[in-house]
């Protein structure tokens, strides 16, 4: 007779022999592109339409400015990104069947913005996850029905606006619309020398101006903290004793309430995506920060079956934990950051316009001297990953894409469409050399990476 505990075997997925999930990274997009793609790009498309399951991060807010009774927030999440209403039931079109919404631009036009959006994404038929009008609502996990089975979603943020965060209510005090953030505190290790040079600034400040509580937490924890920021030196013997690292401690609650969502998800569903959008330590970096490996690893502990990391807008590496993809930064799939029109008057304060100069070289010219003027930025991959009725991999396809970044058009640029061989084989090497820490391999044939899994436990 069942007692009401879980089965032991809840971990396990209950799909289709041969479930095939498509993953990509970032959805920035200014305006519907479906019958573009479909003449020019009809193989890729397929491999979206293909699968079971599509997913991608929509990182900007679908809305007509002067119609949807919002306006632009003082604080963006780096640009404030914006894309007609067009858009979501594109997406749709063009294969995407879920979404992640908590990320850093979720609020660049408000909250009116990301409820406008997210409504949208609804009516098209498009399962979203990440936000709501409460702490609880933004985290818990949204499902979808298919064929092969009832696939649910867990959204997160490590990067956000801290306006951005949503909030559950307590007594009289209302909650608060937002994204669902996992807060992560970053402190600075250097070598011992250069502790020492940092705590005497500190100690050469105004007295009164660094809190007791604060001074007092550097003494006990043998830290300096500098005009908001956390100091501690390096320990050990090595090569690179003389650089400065970034390390990152997880709020305790953020995290635990994060992996009850996702074990949540997957006690009420067969197939569990988690996904997380985080820049740290920041988009120069190739490496997830030191707490995304451990969280990764984590939620698959706790019931999902693919981990799906995106923000840096570029390539990190690939593992597998205990038969599960973690796919650490799918990078952009769609990345049109110089169409974005229109421009708000913050775009211009960071970088006043020339005399003359039109909103499109404006972007231009940012985008070439800007921080995204590389063609890393432009480089990613459609990830397919097929699983086994129980959710175990059976082989992991990596498909190359590149975004023109160096086309003959700059109306072209952002826009994806399947690798040639020459650029293929580029990214597929570049991301062989990024998953090699993780113990993870990849073959390449024919301009398709193919995953080395190993072998079941």
């Amino acid at each position: 007779m069942h007692d009401g505990t879980l089965s032991p075997t809840w971990r396990d997925a209950g799909v289709r022999d041969g479930f095939t999930l498509a993953a990509v990274g970032d959805l920035v997009l200014d305006d519907a592109l479906a019958p573009l793609l479909e003449a020019r790009s009809p193989r890729m498309l397929e491999l979206l339409r293909a699968a079971d399951v599509a997913f991608g991060n929509f990182e900007s807010t679908a809305v007509d400015p002067a119609s949807f009774g919002g306006w632009p927030e003082a604080e963006s999440g780096g640009s404030w990104l914006i894309s007609t209403p067009r858009v979501p039931a594109d997406l749709r079109r063009i294969g995407f069947d879920m979404v992640a919404r908590a990320n850093n631009h979720t609020t660049d036009w408000g909250v009116a913005g990301m409820r406008a959006t997210d409504r949208l994404l609804t009516e098209a038929g498009i399962v979203h996850a990440g936000t709501g009008d409460t702490l609880a609502d933004a985290r818990a996990p949204r499902f979808l029905t298919t064929p092969a089975g009832r696939v649910s979603l867990v959204s997160v943020a490590s990067r956000f606006e801290a306006m951005s965060r949503a909030a559950d209510p307590l007594g009289r005090v209302p909650g608060r619309p937002g994204v669902n953030a996992l807060r992560a505190t970053r402190h600075v290790a250097v070598p011992a020398v250069r502790l020492r040079e940092l705590a005497l600034i500190r100690d050469a400040l105004p007295p009164g101006s660094v809190r007791a509580s604060v001074l007092e937490a550097d003494r006990r924890d043998d830290t300096v903290t500098l005009f908001g920021t956390r100091y501690t030196a390096k320990s050990g013997p090595g090569p690179h004793t003389d650089d400065v690292e970034f390390r990152f401690t997880v709020h305790a609650s953020d995290r635990a309430e994060v992996l009850r969502s996702v074990r949540q998800a997957k006690q009420t569903s067969d197939f569990t995506i988690a996904t997380m959008h985080t820049h740290e330590p920041g988009n120069y970096s190739q490496e997830p920060p030191d707490f995304l490996p451990v969280l990764a690893r984590e939620a698959i502990d706790h019931g999902a079956d693919a981990f799906i990391g995106h923000g840096p807008h570029q390539l990190r590496g690939i593992e597998i934990h205990r038969g599960r993809p973690i796919f650490y930064s799918l990078g952009n799939f769609f990345f049109m950051e110089n169409t974005q029109q229109p421009l708000t008057p913050g775009a211009y304060d960071k970088d006043p316009a020339r005399p003359d100069e039109t909103e499109a070289e404006f972007l231009e010219r940012k985008r070439v001297h800007g921080v995204f003027g590389e063609r890393i930025w432009y480089e990613s991959v459609i990830a397919l990953s097929r699983h086994d009725s129980r959710g175990a991999l059976r082989a992991v396809e990596l498909h190359p894409v590149e975004l023109h970044w160096d086309g003959p058009r700059d109306a072209d640029r952002g826009i994806p469409r399947l690798a040639d061989p020459p650029a293929a084989d580029r990214i597929l090497q570049r991301l062989g050399r990024l998953s090699a820490p993780f113990g993870t391999e990849i073959d390449i044939e024919e301009g398709i990476g193919l995953l080395r899994l190993p072998a079941p436990v």
